[in-house]
């Protein structure tokens, strides 16, 4: 079996995607309290700086998942098979979650009427809840 410093390659690939997926989870944590929050939040002022705190962050944050699929694909392709054939409409879901959840926060602030913000607050804390 190859080894790389005494450890062996699966076990390498799997540190490397446990790593990603964690990664993913304690950054993506943030956007996602965020969001679970922000209809609880009062005031207008009190939802543009949580939208202020997320918004450099929350694309690149999605980016992980992206590492993380090419991460199992590459190291391990049975599992990357078996599970997103398995878990094709969880996934599916998942993803137009993820959409649903960057298109709030770009189109919130693109109008100033009161029902356009209230509609795109509610998707992004229901898309950020269901995440």
């Amino acid at each position: 079996m190859s080894t790389f410093l005494g450890i062996d390659y699966n076990t390498w690939w799997f540190l490397l995607v446990g790593g990603v997926f964690s990664g993913y989870a304690i950054l993506d944590g943030f956007d996602l309290g965020a969001g679970a929050w922000h209809l609880f939040f009062k005031k207008e002022k009190s939802r543009r700086i949580a939208l202020n705190a997320v918004g450099p962050v929350w694309d690149g944050n999605e980016v992980w998942l992206v590492i993380a699929g090419g991460a199992l694909f590459a190291g391990f392709p049975e599992v990357y098979a078996t599970m997103f054939s398995a878990m094709y409409i969880p996934f599916m879901l998942f993803l137009a979650f993820l959409i649903f959840r960057a298109v709030s926060i770009e189109f919130r602030s693109k109008e100033e009427m009161a029902w356009w913000r209230k509609t795109w607050d509610i998707s992004y804390s229901v898309a950020s809840i269901m995440l």
